[in-house]
């Protein structure tokens, strides 16, 4: 009773603002609305209603002020984070984790075939309310042509409001499948997973998988550049000067410095949730977990490593906005091993640890001489190896500096990757071979 009452209030301070009406007394009413869910919910820790939720998600998705945005956008993260609709209850040390999934809970994806078909109906509110997945697809595309545009004078609020919509969605991905994954990994019961949001939306079947895939690879690039291009903008100060005055618009190209690269972070996330999915899944399949229904799907993996072998222009951006070390390494590995397996086994010393491409020093051991380098070199560019040898050390660094920090010792496998000085040596000795070759 007290909740209905809550919401009865709070829902009248909307009702002069409809999602068509813009006028600074409507978006007023929109402020005091976000301000007075976040005292009543936040402060004094009363859980909100799916109305309260849907109508903070509407003020985001139609919202026309950079204010109202980023406050809705705030605001549902801290709901939340708050009040998880998936989360895991407290466990004895002895006990796995349960899995607690609030039903009747508010999710901002609508994947029910009975409500897409009534909110379709519903007209205009399909236009702010929870996406299916043709409306997460078109959000996709949506992005694709702010990141191919790369313009500050075509910049608008709906470009904005895009990147803080598709951030929310990635948050409100990853809570529900992290405590999904989490379980699955302690219990193997696949159906976890197989009702988790992210599964959902992939397994959707008026989605192109392999295309939302590869929008996604183009769009972290494209924002990589636009947000490179704005920081080369803003540290000449004459030059941005007259850049943001001309454009009119200085607040907006600020906000999409940042809100890119916050978008290119909630890219990486929403792969990174994907592979580890899939991971799962492969697991799932090989214990006859799966069914028909579960459909197949190509492994993430495989479709960057297409990527990133067919469009070397793609290569560089792509492991510099990826930073993840674990998969960052792994990618960069999988594509070595297309080429370097058989040669890292022909040069692989007799008396060392059994290394092949699938590990850093594997790889690394592929270049220890100038005829295994010019062979690879037949099938690699010099200048891709280079970049992929750079950025597998890196990686490999941040790696070890975080299990380091995390009290982490390293484990058997990774222990036949050698030494942090052994790598040193190799990843010098290998562009030293490099360099002979093409003197």
């Amino acid at each position: 009773m007290k909740r209905a009452c809550i919401e009865e209030n709070l829902l009248a301070i909307l009702d002069s603002a409809s999602d068509s009406k813009h006028t600074p007394d409507a978006n007023d009413d929109r402020l005091a609305f976000l301000e007075a869910v976040r005292s009543a919910c936040i402060v004094n820790e009363n859980p909100p209603t799916s109305k309260m939720r849907e109508a903070v998600f509407q003020i985001l998705r139609v919202g026309k002020s950079l204010e109202l945005i980023t406050e809705s956008f705030r605001l549902l993260n801290e709901l939340d984070k708050r009040f998880p609709r998936v989360y895991l209850s407290e466990k004895e040390a002895s006990e796995s984790s349960h899995l607690v999934v609030v039903e009747e809970g508010w999710s901002p994806f609508l994947f029910n075939l009975e409500n897409a078909s009534r909110e379709r109906e519903a007209g205009g509110r399909s236009i702010s309310g929870p996406l299916d997945s043709l409306g997460f697809l078109q959000l996709m595309q949506e992005l694709a042509e702010v990141a191919n545009e790369g313009n500050l004078q075509a910049l608008e609020i709906k470009s904005l409001r895009n990147m803080l919509l598709f951030q929310y969605l990635v948050n409100a991905l990853e809570g529900d499948f992290l405590p999904r994954n989490r379980v699955y990994e302690e219990t193997m019961n696949w159906t976890h997973l197989r009702e988790s949001l992210l599964n959902m939306l992939l397994s959707a079947r008026r989605i192109n998988y392999k295309g939302l895939m590869k929008d996604c690879l183009s769009i972290m690039c494209g924002l990589f550049d636009v947000s490179a291009g704005i920081s080369e903008d803003l540290e000449s100060p004459d030059n941005a000067a007259s850049k943001l005055s001309h454009n009119g618009n200085a607040a907006s190209a600020l906000a999409l410095f940042e809100l890119g690269n916050n978008a290119c972070i909630a890219l990486q996330k929403l792969l990174i949730m994907i592979m580890d999915l899939d991971m799962s899944r492969k697991k799932a399949d090989m214990q006859g977990s799966t069914t028909r229904a579960d459909g197949v799907r190509t492994p993430l993996m495989e479709i960057i490593l297409d990527e990133l072998t067919y469009d070397t222009d793609m290569l560089s951006p792509f492991l510099k906005v990826f930073n993840e070390p674990k998969w960052k390494l792994e990618i960069i590995l999988q594509y070595f091993s297309k080429y370097t397996t058989r040669l890292s086994t022909r040069t692989r010393r007799s008396n060392g640890p059994t290394d092949d491409a699938t590990t850093f020093s594997g790889v690394l051991n592929c270049f220890s001489n100038i005829t295994s380098t010019r062979s690879i070199t037949k099938k690699i560019k010099a200048d891709v190896v280079q970049v992929l040898l750079a950025h597998a050390f890196q990686a490999h660094l941040s790696s070890s500096s975080q299990q380091d920090a995390d009290g982490i010792s390293a484990s058997k496998d990774e222990g036949k990757s050698g030494s942090l000085v052994e790598i040193c040596e190799n990843i010098i000795s290998a562009f030293s071979n490099l360099r002979r070759t093409y003197a």
